[in-house]
């Protein structure tokens, strides 16, 4: 699935900022194809005002 970084993690929790850099997105507008596995999902839900999720 195709996961968007829509927004910055700047002032954001450090553990939110965590999850950003796990799924490999570095900037805004970044697109990464991850695979669906249960961590991944437990990471998108965690940041999920940040992302936009494609392919789910």
């Amino acid at each position: 699935m195709k996961v968007t970084l829509l927004r910055s993690t700047a002032g954001r929790l450090k553990s939110h900022r965590a999850c950003v850099m796990g799924l490999g997105l570095r900037r805004i507008g970044h697109v990464v194809e991850v695979q669906d596995t249960p961590s991944i999902r437990g990471m998108i839900n965690r940041i999920h005002y940040l992302l936009k999720v494609e392919g789910a």
